[in-house]
């Protein structure tokens, strides 16, 4: 699922690559979207492009493909030539306010838990804001230790650096704050849910992916808000 504004700079983005045969300038694009700054441009294609929307393409201005738009099944192949989406993003909805009690563990403490599956980890909503669905994924106790845990499915290739790729489902400890260098799930601007690894510089927090691909993004202390740490992953091979 994706915001506003992203699901506007991507629709605006499309419709320039089709009529023009290239990108709109990030200048053309602050205009489209009524924003005061081309940082809040960069903000958007960055998240579009860790979801799999978009793709800058290397050494080139003004070069953005469209990798697919919102609920389709194939990549946009009109504009420009377009890769294979390396996933669909699909929000899994659940609902923090009934189910943060977390797992429920059996009565002799059995080898695995059920905990609440909330999601994947995409922009759009605040992980509180998910409705319940009922979904849940079995997880070996071993991986928990005290505290509410919930799973988040990973959405996009950011954090492959360190082992953890689309489509991998990740098991968090839930709180508000977490160690400097700890991979978090890191809720921006009220309005972004994201996986990445926590740095404090000063009186700015970084939030670094583990793929070059992807630039280190720097925001204020009050734009973030850390809603769990990283403790365990589940993969399942087909």
């Amino acid at each position: 699922m994706l915001t506003r504004k992203q699901h506007e700079l991507l629709v605006f983005i499309d419709k320039h690559l089709r009529d023009t045969g290239f990108s709109p300038s990030f200048e053309e694009m602050k205009e489209a979207l009524s924003l005061k700054s081309k940082s809040g441009i960069h903000r958007l294609i960055t998240a579009l492009e860790e979801r799999g929307f978009l793709r800058r393409r290397a050494h080139r201005a003004r070069a953005l493909e469209v990798m697919r738009m919102p609920d389709t099944a194939t990549p946009r192949t009109a504009a420009a030539p377009a890769a294979a989406p390396s996933f669909a993003p699909n929000v899994i909805r659940g609902n923090f306010a009934t189910n943060l009690q977390g797992a429920v563990r059996t009565a002799n403490d059995a080898a695995a838990v059920q905990l609440p599956l909330y999601g994947r980890i995409a922009a759009g909503l605040p992980i509180e804001a998910l409705r319940d669905s009922g979904d849940t994924i079995q997880v070996p106790t071993a991986l928990l230790g005290n505290g509410e845990h919930y799973a988040l499915e990973v959405a996009g290739d950011s954090m492959e650096g360190i082992g953890i790729l689309d489509g991998d489902t990740v098991i968090i400890r839930r709180g508000d704050t977490a160690d400097n260098g700890a991979v978090v799930v890191a809720l921006v601007d009220e309005s972004e849910v994201t996986l990445k690894r926590l740095r404090r510089r000063g009186n700015s927090i970084a939030l670094e992916a583990a793929n070059p691909r992807y630039e280190t993004r720097i925001f204020g202390p009050d734009r973030v808000k850390v809603q769990g740490r990283l403790v365990g992953l589940v993969r399942r091979y087909n």
